[in-house]
């Protein structure tokens, strides 16, 4: 066993949870260290680098496993799942039967719930939601007060922000960068005339946009770019590379 529930205990609601501590070493946690809650062993694996820190809470059917880190204040429920190489922090919320897997990065106050799918080397971040069907993957990005819903899929280099809305069944996946609208899928009922000429994209030839949008040039400068803070620790006479956030937690840096 990596870990044990100790007697710390906090109510929420008819749950109880219960405060983690590594009965071994492992990854960046050394024996003894004190973690966040889960209701039950179930919510996070006994095997490979898993951790729940701080005041970070799991509960309900929530799976964490793989190498998957939640920290800070995050909560993970319902039937939702975290692994591979993920990591939720800040505030965030993940529920109902929501995933995040591979290295996607969930932060700030963003919620992800419904059937949602974040993946690959994606971040939101920011009051983003993504919720419903909605799958958001590749290297995309959504922050600010953007929703991501329904069927829709944002991917490739696409960043949606502001205050944003994609839903039915509409695909964003190019390199510009939309801060306001609503992006909705649907049939060629001409609603709009043809956007493909302003977006550079065949995928919008059956969608249609509700109210303004705006579509910035890659060129610009990113508005909000979160740079990937790491440093390097000394980990067993191996120096590795960490994020920042995740030193933090174990109290490695200040």
């Amino acid at each position: 066993m990596k870990y044990k529930l100790t007697n710390n205990k906090i109510k929420y609601f008819e749950k109880t949870l219960f405060q983690i501590k590594a009965e071994k070493s492992f990854g960046l946690i050394i024996k003894g260290s004190l973690g966040g809650y889960i209701e039950k062993e179930e919510n996070l694996s006994q095997k490979n680098n898993s951790w729940v820190y701080g005041n970070a809470q799991v509960y309900g059917n929530a799976r964490v496993y793989g190498n998957a880190q939640i920290f800070d204040d995050a909560w993970i429920y319902d039937d939702a799942q975290v692994y591979d190489d993920a990591r939720v922090y800040g505030n965030t919320q993940v529920y109902g039967n929501a995933w995040i897997y591979d290295d996607a990065q969930v932060y700030g106050n963003a919620w992800i719930y419904g059937n949602a799918r974040v993946y690959y080397d994606v971040r939101i971040y920011g009051n983003a939601q993504v919720y419903d069907d909605a799958r958001v993957y590749d290297d995309a990005r959504v922050y600010g007060n953007a929703w991501i819903y329904d069927d829709a899929r944002v991917f490739g280099n696409a960043w949606i922000s502001g205050d944003a809305r994609v839903s039915g069944n509409a695909w964003i996946s190019f390199k510009a960068y939309f801060t306001k609208g609503w992006f909705v899928g649907g049939d060629d009922t001409g609603k709009i005339t043809d956007i493909t000429d302003k977006t550079g994209t065949n995928y919008w030839k059956n969608q249609y946009v509700l109210g303004n949008y705006e579509i910035t040039p890659e060129n610009k400068q990113k508005e909000d770019k979160q740079k990937e803070d790491k440093v390097k620790i000394n980990c067993e006479g191996k120096e590795v590379e960490i994020s920042r956030e995740i030193a933090k937690a174990l109290n490695l840096i200040n």
